[in-house]
């Protein structure tokens, strides 16, 4: 696999820009969480990034050469998105079977087993699903599809928590068997923690965060104590978001901690979570 990569690209409608000079590579067989706030620009540079839409400066590449007009390579790129792009009278099993044609080598034996899995029927067509439903059988497609880079925008619309869970196995199931790249994009960060490697933060329609989960969480401080001890422990670091409680005081660092640095006895440290981390930095905090 040949890494993807995202170079300065910028998107604008008439006067408002949507992506502004946007970079950013994706690594072969990589687990991805992008996040961002609503109208961050998320959709549209996952459009952007499966030649949907076009930018208005900048390109994606594939080892070196443009995607644009490049069959090849588009075909190692696959966008599952919420608008249905699917004929009114088309059926799951059709789905399958249009996949196939356009990237080879369908995995139709696991397509199969989750159309099972989701309690779903092949022969169901896709106008008569409900917003779960057509959600998994989306889903079904995007882990069955041969493509190198899979990118998922909120994949988990409408799932109820038993097929939220099932998604999340057979992903992790899926990328063990055959490793390749995802992208997740959704709003429920606290349930994709577990399995995002790297992590993308988009906000102000630029990337804010590019980083790996465990060296952003290793960053990510809660301090608390007394407010004067605090005060004088977080001097010079970067404090997110601070909350007090009478003479109590939490804040939320984002910074590397020295190992010199004395810690006093009445003040506590603990580490806070990604949800958190992505709520303090796009809520103007200092990044």
């Amino acid at each position: 696999m040949d890494q993807l990569m995202v170079k300065n690209i910028v998107k604008k409608y008439r006067r408002t820009t949507v992506l502004n000079n946007i970079s950013f590579n994706l690594e072969p067989a990589k687990i991805y969480g992008l996040l961002g706030r609503n109208g961050a620009g998320k959709t549209t540079l996952l459009n952007i990034i499966s030649n949907r839409i076009f930018p208005t400066s900048g390109e994606v590449q594939i080892g070196g050469e443009s995607i644009n007009d490049n069959d090849e390579l588009l075909n190692k790129i696959f966008l599952m998105s919420e608008a249905n792009l699917y004929p009114r009278e088309m059926k799951i099993a059709q789905t399958f079977d249009l996949a196939d044609v356009a990237y080879g080598n369908f995995d139709y034996d696991l397509a199969d087993r989750l159309l099972t899995a989701f309690e779903l029927s092949g022969n169901a067509k896709v106008t008569n699903l409900s917003t779960g439903q057509r959600t998994a059988s989306k889903l079904i497609v995007a882990l069955a599809v041969n493509a190198e880079y899979v990118l998922l925008d909120e994949p988990i619309l409408g799932l109820d928590a038993n097929h939220r869970e099932l998604f999340y196995k057979e992903l992790v199931k899926s990328y063990q068997e055959k490793p390749r790249t995802f992208v997740l994009s959704t709003h429920l960060i606290e349930e994709i923690q577990q399995l995002v490697e790297h992590v993308l933060i988009l906000d102000k329609h630029q990337i804010i965060i590019n980083d790996d989960l465990d060296d952003l969480l290793a960053r990510a401080h809660a301090i608390s104590g007394p407010a004067k001890l605090v005060d004088e422990y977080t001097a010079g670091l970067k404090v997110l978001k601070s909350e007090s409680m009478g003479n109590i005081k939490t804040s939320y660092v984002f910074d590397h901690l020295n190992d010199e640095r004395p810690i006093p006895d009445q003040v506590k440290l603990d580490h806070y979570d990604l949800q958190h981390l992505f709520i303090y930095l796009t809520d103007g905090g200092a990044y």
